[in-house]
């Protein structure tokens, strides 16, 4: 995929992986992948500044759940590990989307991207 210039950029991980949030408590199952930042100054700047990601990277969108709700969440790759936990997940979304593959891994039930 490329950045708003042109240059190519290779996301670590792919639509369909289950992968959790390095610092907070959330798991989820990629659906979209933005090459670069994509969301508002506001969101960016409302991310405590120790935390805060750098633009110049994919960001993720995850059907997102942690231990009380399920919500959508984006994510940088920096702040993104695999989750091999193996441990089911409840986000109601998921089995809209997506197909359970032998390997854990998710796939569309339609080949488009989902937003």
């Amino acid at each position: 995929m490329k950045d708003s210039q042109g240059k190519f950029v290779e996301a670590k991980f792919a639509i369909g992986q289950v992968v959790r949030h390095r610092f907070y408590p959330f798991r989820g199952v990629i659906f979209d992948v933005d090459p670069e930042f994509a969301n508002s100054e506001e969101w960016w700047l409302s991310i405590p500044e120790h935390l805060r990601p750098r633009k110049d990277q994919p960001f993720y969108h995850l059907f997102a759940e942690n231990a009380e709700t399920e919500y959508i969440a984006y994510v940088s790759e920096q702040n993104l590990l695999i989750d091999d936990s193996d441990r089911p997940l409840r986000h109601p979304q998921i089995q809209d989307h997506f197909r359970k593959q032998h390997d854990g891994h998710f796939r569309a039930k339609n080949n488009a991207m989902m937003h």
